[in-house]
C-alpha cells in the first residue's frame, strides 16, 4: 500500500513538473536550438556545393558547434546549446511516460517514438557538453565508421547495423511523405498564426523536413550497404551523405538544393519553437 501511495506521489509530481511553464519554455529553447545546428549544418553543406570548403569544418554537428564557437560569445551559445537539448531529452521523456499532445498521443508505439527521441537527444546533449569541456567532437562519419566496425565485429552485429540502417531508411521515407502531406501542422497551434504566417510554415515544414528525410534516409542506406558489403569503411554519417549528392549526374547542384533544405528545415524549428504543441497528455 506504501509503495503504491509513493508511487502515485511521483507520478502527480512528475506530471506538476512536465506542466509547469517553466519546463516548457526550457522545451521551446531546445526546439531553437535545433534550429541553430540545422541552419548551420545547411549553411556549411551550401558552402561545400558552391566550392567554398565549408571553411575546412565537416557538414554536420561537429562542423555547426565549430562554427558556433568561433563566433564572439560561441561559449555562452554552446551552453544554450546544452541547456536546449537537454530540455528536448526531458520533454521527450515525459512524452514517453504521459503520452504526445495528439489525438492518438497515448498510444505505446508514440510513446516508444518519444523515448527514442529522449536517447537521440540526449546524446547530443553529451556530445555538446563535451565539446564544451574542451573534449572536441568526432565528426558524423568517424563515429559511422566506428560504430560499424564494433558492432560488425560482435556475433550478430551485422544484423544489427543493416536493422539499423533500414530503420533509417524507414524513417527518412516517412518523414519526406509525411512532410510533403503536411503532417506536422497536426502539432503546430496553427490557429495562433495569421494566414500569410500559416502559409509560410507550411512551406518550411514541407520542403524543410523533406531535405532531412532524405538525408537521413541516406544515412541509413550507407548504413545498409556497409552491412550488406561487411565493409565498415562504407558507412557514412551526415557529412559524408550531404557530399555523396555532390556526385551525382545532377552535380553540386543537388547537393546545394539539398543543403537550402536543411536550412529551411532550421528555420522550421523556430516555428516549432514559437507554435509547437509541447504540454504531455494529462
Amino acid at each position: 500500500m506504501a509503495s503504491n501511495v509513493a508511487g502515485g506521489s511521483a507520478k502527480r509530481m512528475g506530471r506538476q513538473a512536465a506542466g509547469h511553464p517553466w519546463f516548457h519554455k526550457l522545451t521551446r529553447v531546445g526546439l531553437a536550438a535545433r534550429g541553430v545546428i540545422y541552419l548551420l549544418i545547411g549553411l556549411l553543406a551550401v558552402q561545400i556545393g558552391l566550392g567554398g570548403g565549408g571553411g575546412g569544418k565537416e557538414a554536420d554537428k561537429s562542423g555547426a558547434l565549430q562554427s558556433v564557437a568561433d563566433k564572439p560569445g560561441g561559449t555562452v551559445m554552446l551552453w544554450v546549446l546544452v541547456l536546449g537539448f537537454a530540455g528536448l531529452a526531458l520533454w521527450r521523456y515525459t512524452e514517453a511516460v504521459y503520452g504526445q499532445p495528439l489525438p492518438d498521443g497515448h498510444k505505446a508505439t508514440k510513446r516508444l517514438a518519444s523515448l527514442a527521441r529522449g536517447v537521440f537527444y540526449t546524446a547530443g546533449c553529451v556530445a555538446i557538453l563535451m565539446f564544451v569541456m574542451g573534449q572536441g567532437s568526432t565528426s558524423s562519419d568517424s563515429q559511422s565508421k566506428s560504430f560499424t566496425a564494433k558492432a560488425m565485429g560482435e556475433p550478430g552485429g551485422r544484423w544489427l547495423v543493416l536493422a539499423i540502417g533500414l530503420g533509417f531508411v524507414g524513417w527518412g521515407v516517412a518523414n519526406v511523405v509525411g512532410s510533403l502531406r503536411r503532417k506536422f501542422l497536426e502539432k503546430l497551434r496553427t490557429g495562433q498564426m495569421s494566414a500569410h504566417t500559416l502559409k509560410v510554415v507550411k512551406i518550411l515544414g514541407a520542403l524543410g523536413g523533406a531535405a532531412r528525410g532524405l538525408v537521413f534516409g541516406g544515412v541509413g542506406v550507407f548504413l545498409a550497404h556497409a552491412a550488406i558489403t561487411f565493409d565498415a569503411g562504407k558507412a557514412k554519417g551526415l557529412d559524408g551523405t550531404l557530399r555523396e549528392f555532390a556526385g551525382t549526374p545532377a552535380g553540386p547542384w543537388l547537393l546545394v538544393a539539398v543543403a537550402v533544405g536543411l536550412v529551411l528545415f532550421g528555420a522550421y524549428c523556430f516555428c516549432e519553437a514559437r507554435w509547437r504543441k509541447v504540454e504531455a497528455v494529462r
